[in-house]
């Protein structure tokens, strides 16, 4: 039973915090798009604001990988 709740835990540790980087990226992506169509110079500084949400996935997997390698 028990290693059947570290896998729980890593799942919800990668699975919530996907959750959140797509939530947050559907509201950037919208609010980027506008911007690009009012000011095509600041495709770039979009572009980043894209990708930094992307972190908390990056910040999600590394907490899995710990709960399922140190909990073992």
């Amino acid at each position: 039973m028990e290693i059947g709740l570290i896998a729980i835990g890593a799942g919800l540790a990668i699975g919530l915090t996907a959750l959140a980087t797509g939530m947050a990226q559907a509201r950037i992506g919208a609010a980027v798009v506008g911007a690009i169509l009012e000011k095509p110079e600041s495709f770039g500084t979009a572009i980043i604001l894209l990708v930094i949400p992307e972190t908390l996935v990056i910040f999600g997997f590394t907490v899995a990988i710990l709960i399922l390698f140190t909990l073992k």
